[in-house]
């Protein structure tokens, strides 16, 4: 994809990289080594506990801006592009989510400070509800370059650039087994919605697996997306 698409910079959300919840050291340098630039994450960011120190020192996997302060890890970060400077924000929606602080207000310091350094920023919302995504997205037009929402596993087609050229789609979609359920084994999943047995949920092993990306072009010198480009490549064995 990376040579398909001349890729300058690759951006992962990855919390679910570490066998379906959270992520680790060794995945996340998994991730680095297969072209992966940068990883931004979610609300499953800490159920690996023993991460949190890598995830203290990173530069370069982040977790929610709008967790309390406090605890480990940064809610944005930099990532170069060539001679062009990325800046990524991270934020999680509040709406059927875990708790956590109103991201229309934690962005706007964290976007302040942000666009210090660059005018290419990049803002992943980790959120449940397409609604907020979209509030969200209508807010940051035509002040960040993309905002992409994750969290569904399941891609949207409502790609396009907004009047003040921000690119947006509400979620990007899940990179993982087709068969189950988003990635999960239907069994322990048909269990808890059926009868309310909490099984613990496993990675669907078998079946096909699928691909789900976007690409955007970007005038670095305005820090606008010029297109938006949604891949979703299924059946891949």
């Amino acid at each position: 994809m990376r040579d398909q698409h001349a890729i300058d910079c690759c951006i992962v959300n990855g919390e679910n990289v570490a066998g379906g919840f959270g992520l680790t050291a060794q995945t996340s340098k998994e991730l680095f080594d297969l072209g992966v630039d940068f990883i931004t994450s979610g609300n499953h960011i800490y159920d690996k506990r023993d991460f949190a120190p890598y995830l203290e020192a990173s530069d370069r996997v982040i977790r929610p801006a709008n967790y309390p302060p406090g605890v480990p890890g940064k809610g944005f970060g930099f990532v170069q592009a060539g001679d062009v400077t990325v800046g990524v924000i991270n934020v999680m929606g509040r709406t059927f989510m875990p708790t956590c602080d109103d991201p229309f207000r934690v962005i706007e310091p964290v976007l302040e400070e942000v666009l210090q350094r660059t005018n290419v920023v990049l803002v992943d919302v980790h959120a449940e509800a397409t609604s907020e995504k979209v509030a969200l997205g209508r807010v940051l037009d035509g002040r960040v370059t993309f905002v992409y929402g994750t969290h569904t596993h399941v891609q949207t087609a409502d790609e396009h650039l907004m009047p003040a050229g921000t690119a947006y789609i509400t979620d990007v979609g899940m990179t993982g087994p087709s068969e189950g359920v988003i990635g999960m084994e239907a069994e322990a999943v048909l269990a808890r919605f059926r009868y309310g047995l909490s099984d613990r949920f496993s990675v669907q092993k078998s079946g096909t697996k699928q691909f789900c990306g976007v690409v955007i072009a970007v005038d670095p010198e305005t820090g606008r997306a010029t297109e938006i480009k949604r891949i979703f490549l299924r059946g891949i064995a």
